[in-house]
């Protein structure tokens, strides 16, 4: 159980995935170019980072940079690439420090050879951390995602190496970018959007949302841990009813009391 400001975190969840989003916005209210709140949006990465580690979250996965940004303005991809390289570089050596390793999700053979180059050399020096996993979900699309799970499980179906009876979801989800990591049991939106935006449509088929107003620049250790308080108040039924999870719940008892 954690302790924080007062507050108790009885429910951590075991993977936070965040939509990382108002920089622009926030730059524009500030009259300035879209860049600047990009810019401004690598603090509040590193404060998630470190409460996340504090937290005993173990999987964080970040929103970074979707297939369709890919349509966005070339100066604003050029300076988001640019970004990401300095980014990466300079956080190394602290996430290593934190015991945080790196991974990456997406279409990443379509990052600039120098980014894909970077980012491979921080998940290589990272890899053997243990305390967070900090995936970055990088050109990534959903639909691009399942569409290339479902042409690579049907040329196992084509050449005789999978029956269909064998298709189910576990086979799926072992197709998917994310075959290694559990599900996300909360999902953040900064910004004051209410959508998805085409991330993780699989997964986050029973992860709790979170919508907040807050633009991601400000988006900060308070923010964050307003959104995991509020998770810990929520019941996850599953499809079952209430009373159902209340009965297992008290039949588990206290050996149950630290499952997530």
């Amino acid at each position: 159980m954690s302790q924080i400001a007062g507050a108790s975190l009885s429910l951590v969840p075991r993977h936070v995935a965040i939509i990382m989003d108002g920089n622009g916005r926030w730059a524009q209210s500030k009259s300035k170019e879209r860049a600047y709140g990009h810019i401004h949006g690598i603090e509040p990465v590193r404060k998630v980072i470190k409460t996340a580690v504090r937290e005993g979250i173990e999987v964080l996965t970040l929103y970074t940079f979707s297939e369709e940004n890919w349509h966005r303005p070339q100066e604003e991809v050029d300076a988001l690439m640019s970004l990401l390289i300095t980014s990466i570089k300079n956080e190394v050596e602290e996430l290593s420090a934190n015991g945080v390793r790196l991974q990456a999700i997406g279409a990443l053979d379509k990052l600039p050879p120098l980014a894909l180059r970077t980012l491979r050399e921080a998940i290589d020096a990272t890899k053997h951390n243990t305390k967070l996993t900090v995936v970055l979900a990088l050109s990534y699309s959903s639909r691009t995602e399942i569409t290339s799970a479902v042409q690579s499980i049907t040329k196992a179906v084509v050449d005789g190496t999978l029956a269909i009876d064998d298709i189910d979801e576990t086979l799926i989800s072992s197709h998917l970018y994310t075959a290694h990591l559990p599900a996300p049991d909360l999902l953040i939106r900064t910004g004051g959007e209410c959508r998805i935006s085409n991330f993780l449509l699989w997964q986050i088929a029973y992860t709790e949302l979170y919508f907040c107003d807050v633009f991601w620049p400000d988006f900060g250790e308070t923010e964050f841990l307003e959104a995991l308080e509020d998770y810990g108040h929520r019941q996850r039924r599953f499809g079952k009813t209430g009373e159902q999870v209340m009965a297992s719940a008290d039949y588990c008892g206290e050996e149950c009391s630290d499952k997530r």
